[in-house]
């Protein structure tokens, strides 16, 4: 990690808010769905699938936790009325999980139901681990009674093995990636060779049991890894597929698409984008490099 990188990233929250929305287009299709929608559509048309998230988490009125599945739901309607091949992710706090726990499962269930009508796919994204255990049980509920929902499990955490083995008879969807949020040592891993070694491992758990996979990562070697294995097992193209962040690593990302593998690009959109980006950039420091450069273009 660049000294440089994260000198700058604790000083985002005090630089133009102009600035960081040069960073922050990279990696954000914009405020709307219209911007949401073109990005897909361009990405679909270079063999890319979508996921959309409208950021925006941590909600603390059910009135408002309300109104964002009643938006995920119209959001929805429209990637099929446009016929955007994108699925959706969703952050539980958005709907209200630290407000009242039975209330956000039934709004996260609206949304899947929404989803099923539409012949598509909810993905419940995971957050700190203060929300780990609840974001699985409510997956679990959701699981038992419909196909078309995932979660997602990190890596960092010491417990997901466990979580995965618990989970597994559900037949689940995952998204498996590192982990982003700072949590103390005595719950996540922070040496990356460690992280790594426990990425890997809970893949081929999965891979090996037949459980549909999101690869979700930016790292070469655990592509890598993850094409050998793909390989080793003669998996379909239908048994898993990779996952990347919009605006990152795109080279990595062409090569993984022109071997033939499958990949879906995480598109953020929303008014909320500063929150985020400022969020995302402390928590990655190498990304802050790019504000670097744009100061140095002024």
């Amino acid at each position: 990690m660049h000294v440089i990188d994260r000198a700058i990233a604790g000083f985002l929250p005090y630089l133009p808010k102009t600035l960081v929305g040069r960073v922050a287009a990279r990696y954000i299709a914009g405020e709307t769905v219209e911007d949401a929608i073109r990005v897909a559509r361009e990405l679909n048309g270079k063999g890319f699938r979508a996921t959309m998230d409208i950021l925006g988490e941590d909600v603390h009125d059910l009135d408002q936790a309300r109104g964002a599945a009643l938006t995920y739901r119209t959001l929805l309607d429209q990637l099929h009325h446009n016929k955007i091949n994108s699925n959706v992710s969703i952050k539980l706090t958005q709907l209200g999980l630290k407000v009242n726990k039975r209330e956000c499962l039934e709004l996260a269930d609206s949304v899947v139901v929404r989803a099923r009508d539409l012949g598509n796919f909810v993905r419940l994204d995971m957050e700190d681990s203060s929300c780990t255990t609840d974001t699985l049980e409510i997956y679990a509920e959701l699981r038992r009674r419909h196909v078309n929902v995932g979660v997602v499990v990190q890596a960092y955490l010491h417990r997901t093995a466990d979580d995965v083995e618990r989970l597994i008879d559900l037949k689940p969807n995952f998204r498996l990636c590192k982990g982003v949020y700072v949590e103390p040592e005595s719950i996540a891993w922070h040496d990356m060779q460690e992280i790594n070694r426990n990425y890997l491992r809970v893949l081929e758990r999965l891979l090996r049991s037949h459980v549909y996979v999101g690869i979700a990562t930016h790292d070469e070697v655990i592509v890598s890894e993850a094409q050998r294995l793909i390989a080793e097992l003669k998996l379909p193209p239908t048994a898993y597929e990779f996952q990347m962040l919009l605006g990152v690593t795109e080279p990595l990302r062409e090569r993984i698409r022109a071997a033939g593998h499958p990949l879906r690009v995480y598109i953020p959109f929303g008014r909320d984008w500063y929150a985020y980006s400022v969020r995302r950039l402390r928590e990655n420091p190498r990304l802050a490099g790019y504000v670097l450069k744009s100061m140095l273009s002024f």
